[in-house]
């Protein structure tokens, strides 16, 4: 049986079609009945929609040899749906897919194709390149098979591309060493020389110049996040003689952050500026590619992040490619609802955080900043030490599965892998428990009932922005009340599905959209299977020909019971599956 619910500014109708079980769409007969007045609705058509005007995406991808070469669209008789999606719609049904997005940072444990293949295939949502480490060769390597791996197996994996930022970081560590050990009361150099030749044993390089001006005897330096602890002991020149305090793994270009007296330094990096000389280098590498995302390091103020949208605007067609803020910094703190809004995004950089805040008051961070995204409707990533254990060993700690199951009972949009998956020795088991637990929790969560009754405020100003926020949050509603198996959404630049992704519904969210840019961004957000799919404005024709092709490939069968809503008809629709 079909519904459909339509909002109409002329006549101010709601229509309620009547027909039998099954009947085609075609034949739907209306009664009418007045609109109430207080729904100060003023549009229908997608062009008073922000998500219907010319799509935000550019017609522009990047062939294998990094030339431009114009995007194919959606043939107008196939659906795009990765492998593995497809296997477990047919197999367990609408019920088994994970909403919970998974992002991998790839390094030398991960680079290869058939690796990339195998972290594909075990979920990964989104690769992640850490511009610290690593050659724009290497990079572009890796993302060239990313490309290759999606065009030849049908996934639809985004690339994340994130900045090494100007704040204050180890070098290289010299030699063929990726790491060092360091040993409670060693001594260590840590000096802003460079070394053309090898360098003296126990010696760090240093990112900034006026390091040893700034630092004083007594302050206690901590590297990546407080991994491993020094006592500055001495200073000699460009050179700073530190005492180990806590041991621990020494990596090349990690952060390193002083207290002084019980506080944190703040000065010196609060001078630097938030995206080097090289990090703008790297962006114009991103663009040349056509990475999907760039996550920029310790965002001190939205200024910084309207900045690099201008620039991409300029250079690359504007929307193209997401903005992500890490929130890393005190500033990013107290700045958060304004870096958020501007942003497309935020990643919730723990290891960095904590180490300027103190531990304690981590938790409560992380649950802000899931919670102002949330409100804001813009994905949020949880990152840093989720497994931490399983860069050497093969399963992680009961408190790392804890603390997973909380950052996806807080709803985040994805968990992300860093040194686990980049260089460490159980990537593939890594992934396996982030996505066994994310399914765990989700299944808990569905069979606790445990829907959401607290209302998302309103985040549109204009009329057309509002009654797509009613539409999507009145679909998500109706999707729990009526226990529907998957609320489809036809959207061309993925505003409208991420509404509905905002809402966390109980049911999987099918989001078709007829650009493969758009449907690699909404592999990042909550609950969005994004598939690609030729579209016209009828949306009758729409469903009917998406009911077609999905039970051709046993994705969906007969009775289903799907709601559907789009950004070119301001309509909710109800109905099973003929």
């Amino acid at each position: 049986m079909s519904h459909s619910i339509q909002l109409s500014t002329p006549s101010r109708t709601l229509h309620l079609p009547h027909s039998p079980l099954h009947r085609p769409l075609s034949s739907f007969s209306f009664r009418q009945f007045p609109l109430p007045s207080t729904l100060k609705y003023t549009s229908l058509r997608a062009s008073s929609s922000p998500d219907s005007s010319s799509t935000s995406t550019s017609s522009l991808l990047h062939s294998p040899n990094g030339s431009p070469a114009e995007e194919k669209p959606s043939s107008s008789s196939a659906i795009d749906v990765d492998t593995v999606t497809e296997s477990e719609l047919k197999e367990n049904g609408f019920r088994s897919t994970r909403r919970t997005k998974l992002i991998c940072t790839i390094g030398p444990a991960t680079c290869g194709f058939d690796q990339l293949s195998a972290l594909a295939e075990g979920g990964m949502n989104v690769a992640r390149l850490n511009m610290c480490h690593g050659t724009r060769d290497w990079h572009r390597d890796v993302i060239r098979s990313v490309r290759r791996l999606n065009e030849e197996k049908g996934f639809a994996v985004a690339i994340m591309m994130d900045t090494e930022g100007s704040e204050i970081h180890m070098g290289d560590l010299g030699g063929d060493d990726a790491s060092a050990k360091a040993e409670d009361g060693e001594v260590w150099t840590f000096t802003v020389r460079a070394f053309d030749a090898s360098r003296p044993q126990r010696t760090i390089s240093v990112s900034y110049d006026g390091f040893a001006e700034d630092v004083r005897v007594g302050d206690e330096l901590l590297v990546d996040g407080g991994m491993v602890r020094f006592d500055v002991i001495e200073k000699i020149g460009p050179d700073v003689k530190c005492l180990c305090t806590d041991p621990g793994l020494l990596l090349p270009r990690a952060n390193l952050t002083f207290w002084r007296d019980g506080s944190l330094v703040r000065e010196r990096n609060a001078m630097l500026p938030t995206i080097s000389s090289k990090d703008w280098l790297d962006i114009d590498f991103g663009i040349a590619e056509g990475v999907d995302f760039i996550a920029v390091s310790f965002v001190k103020s939205a200024e910084v992040i309207n900045h690099l949208k201008s620039y991409l605007a300029a250079h690359s067609g504007g929307e193209d490619i997401g903005v992500i803020a890490k929130i890393e910094s005190i500033d990013s703190l107290t700045n958060l609802e304004e870096i958020i809004l501007a942003s497309d995004g935020a990643m919730v950089a723990r290891g960095d955080l904590g180490a300027q805040i103190p531990l304690e008051q981590v938790p409560a961070a992380q649950q802000r900043i899931v919670k102002v995204c949330r409100e804001l409707n813009k994905p949020v990533i949880v990152a840093s030490q989720l497994l931490e254990s399983m860069i050497e060993y093969p399963t992680p700690t009961r408190a790392e599965v804890a603390d997973v199951s909380e950052a996806v009972r807080q709803r985040s949009d994805a968990l992300m892998l860093s040194g686990e998956s980049a260089m460490g020795q159980f990537p593939d088991k890594a992934l396996t428990v982030l996505r066994s637990v994310s399914l765990r929790i989700e299944r808990w969560w569905r069979e606790e009932k445990r829907y959401e009754g607290t209302p998302l405020q309103a985040i549109g100003s204009a009329s057309s922005d509002r009654i797509s926020e009613e539409i999507c949050n009145s679909a998500s509603k109706m999707a729990n009340n009526l226990g529907v198996d998957a609320v489809f959404v036809y959207t061309k630049n993925g505003h409208m599905a991420s509404l509905v992704s905002r809402c966390r519904p109980d049911c999987p969210i099918f989001a078709f959209t007829n650009t493969t840019s758009v449907r690699r961004r909404l592999n990042l957000q909550w609950g969005l299977i994004p598939f690609r799919l030729s579209f016209s404005e009828d949306m009758e024709s729409n469903l009917n020909k998406t009911f077609s092709l999905l039970k051709s490939r046993g994705m969906i069968k007969s009775g289903d019971l799907v709601i559907a809503v789009s950004d070119m008809l301001q309509s909710i629709q109800v109905m099973n599956v003929p």
